[in-house]
């Protein structure tokens, strides 16, 4: 194996937190390691893009471990609200910390696995990933990064030789490994297992583990407030995020909130056609609870189980100082990002959220392709074709200067979507063809468009 030393920066930070947090596991044993996808832009800031193909199956695949780091996969221990409902019986059940290390922004992040076997967690599953369920988290990460949302990225996928049976899909299927890097996987479900347990000790070793290796601080006296004020801000931006992205999770329990606020764990996602606050994902939220116009407030909901949790270890009022500041942050941040997505830099707080309210209303109302709206616009205004419901916006969006001049090769070009007809379009050149070359293309086309988008 080579690897370059200068980039490759191995660690295994989470032995600091103690066995009371993880439970060391063994890969499955697979019938077959056929790499179908490797991140190599990713692994650039990883120092492993130097891998070679058969190495990358060995540690990716075959789960050996990376020279330096862990030892042996640790499958996390963690607790949750799934839809609201708590559950103390759930855990890393077909994933694992497999290792830690450094990027080239010198961040802690950990490289994890999906659908890699059985954990004392799996309960009754086989512990397996649909080769599926791997393609469509290649197309969401990779679409989010490129719409500026903070997000893990697929780095690994390898078809595994399994047939699977599933109750939401055609079955027998095919079966896969994934491996996703992320800056970190403490959720806050992590948090509320301590809290159930009542182990104030390990609460405070976990605060400080998340506030040194995540936030670069060290704990001090109030540090549960302060870890609190530090999450409810990037959580706040997360959920503006998604809103600009046009972007449905459809699971946002507490147990797939990562604590640096940065957004992973995908399973029924969707993107939203137009501008329609009650658009689901996951066909079994009935109740719409994590409908798109309702996630920064199921954001926020799951940022105050974490103030609950922190109680262990804090007084009241400063956790409710600190979840107090969500809609402070939220505001600001999701003019923000839906003004880098329109291609125009922010002004002041109060100018940004008028320009913000006047587009969208009519887009709500007008039923508008979200992709085509915003590669229209971009850093030229509203088109008059877009009609007289949009004449506030255009008014104040001239107020606003252009960050970028529109001559990527992108703009002359169609918008860049991923909504759910293609990618059922592209699964199925793979699953009747095994023809990966639409989803490598599409690959390409959704980076085109992150760099157009800079």
């Amino acid at each position: 194996m080579t690897l370059t030393p200068q980039a490759y920066r191995p660690e295994a930070k989470i032995l600091d937190l103690g066995d009371a947090f993880y439970d060391a596991v063994d890969a499955a044993d697979f019938p077959q390691t056929i790499l179908r996808f490797r991140n190599d832009r990713a692994a650039s800031q990883v120092g492993l893009d130097t891998l070679s193909d058969a190495d990358w199956v060995t540690h990716f695949g075959r789960l050996q471990p990376l020279p330096g780091s862990l030892e042996q996969p640790l499958a996390l221990r963690y607790h949750g609200h799934q839809f609201r409902n708590y559950n103390p019986d759930i855990g890393d059940g077909r994933g694992f910390l497999f290792a830690q290390l450094r990027d080239d922004r010198d961040r802690l992040m950990d490289l994890a696995t999906k659908g890699s076997g059985q954990t004392p967690w799996s309960r009754f599953g086989d512990g397996r990933l649909t080769l599926k369920g791997g393609m469509r988290e290649i197309l969401a990460t990779e679409m989010l990064e490129a719409l500026g949302v903070e997000t893990s990225r697929t780095f690994s996928l390898i078809e595994t030789g399994e047939a699977l049976t599933r109750g939401d899909e055609p079955s027998p299927t095919r079966s896969a490994v994934m491996v996703r890097l992320s800056h970190g996987h403490i959720r806050i479900g992590t948090f509320q297992r301590l809290a159930h347990l009542q182990d104030a000790d390990n609460m405070n070793r976990l605060i400080g583990y998340v506030l040194r290796n995540f936030y670069g601080e060290e704990p001090g006296d109030a540090a549960a407030a302060r870890l609190l004020t530090l999450v409810v801000e990037r959580t706040a931006k997360l959920a503006a995020s998604y809103m600009a992205a046009g972007f449905v999770h459809g699971v946002l329990n507490t147990d797939n909130i990562n604590v640096t606020g940065e957004s992973f764990d995908y399973g029924p996602w969707r993107f939203n056609p137009s501008w329609e606050p009650g658009f689901t994902a996951a066909y079994f939220d009935q109740q719409g609870l994590y409908a798109f116009g309702r996630q920064p407030e199921a954001i926020h909901w799951n940022a105050m189980q974490l103030a609950i949790a922190l109680r262990t270890v804090s007084e009241a009022q400063p956790l409710i100082n600190a979840l107090d500041t969500f809609g402070d942050h939220y505001q600001p941040a999701v003019s923000t990002a839906l003004l880098w997505r329109l291609g125009f830099a922010p002004q002041n707080p109060t100018q940004d959220r008028a320009l913000i309210q006047a587009i969208e209303q009519p887009l709500r109302e007008g039923a508008i392709a979200l992709d085509r709206f915003f590669f229209d616009s971009f850093g030229r205004g509203i088109p008059e074709s877009y009609g007289d419901a949009f004449a506030e916006a255009r008014t104040l969006i001239a107020l606003y200067e252009p960050r970028n001049d529109r001559s990527h090769p992108y703009w002359h070009g169609e918008p860049c979507s991923m909504l759910i007809d293609e990618v059922e379009t592209l699964w199925s050149a793979i699953a009747e063809r095994d023809d990966w070359a639409p989803l490598n293309a599409k690959i390409g086309a959704i980076r085109q468009m992150g760099e157009a988008l800079l």
